[in-house]
């Protein structure tokens, strides 16, 4: 049986992943109840969809907030599953640097500078999306089978209907 939100008790380190509908935001527990996250202006609770407005954020702002304020009434769960990839850097390490970012401006850029590259550089000295690497997956993908039936389409037609241009030729 999965956790329920009260049964889990994250430890200092751990990573904190935030369902907020279409995405996931992350944040890094660092004790007594508080994370360390990166907040583009538009990252709140309960944003929803609204906070894909942080995909125009140029920059953003390392926050150290309660878990619950930051969690808000989305569900959540402690998820260091790059464990299996990396090795976590030491527990007073991570903490420390995560406490040593609040309060500043860093850049930001969906792609390639969100919450979960700030968070996974944190714990693994390595700037990680996994969200992001499914998104490119998804759309290779997605690209690859449209290509693939304007290929398939054009082949079709050039058998259905032939060479036109001899056609058009003749009509002009």
């Amino acid at each position: 049986m999965a956790p329920t939100l009260f049964d889990q008790k994250p430890e200092p380190g751990d990573l904190i992943e935030i369902f907020r509908g279409n995405y996931q935001h992350w944040a890094l527990y660092i004790g007594d109840g508080f994370v360390v996250h990166l907040a583009p202006p538009s990252e709140v609770p309960g944003a929803g969809a609204s906070s894909m407005m942080s995909v125009l954020c140029e920059n953003a702002y390392v926050k150290r907030e309660e878990l619950w304020d930051v969690v808000g009434t989305d569900r959540w769960e402690i998820n260091n599953s790059l464990d299996n990839e990396y090795e976590p850097r030491p527990v007073p390490e991570i903490v420390r640097e995560a406490r040593q970012w609040v309060g500043k401006k860093l850049p930001y850029c969906v792609f390639k500078r969100n919450c979960e590259h700030f968070v996974t550089e944190l714990r693994y000295g390595k700037p990680q999306s996994r969200q992001v690497r499914q998104a490119v997956q998804t759309a290779g993908m997605v690209v690859g089978v449209g290509l693939g039936f304007m290929a398939l389409a054009g082949v079709v037609s050039a058998f259905l209907g032939g060479d036109n241009k001899k056609e058009r030729k003749n009509t002009q």
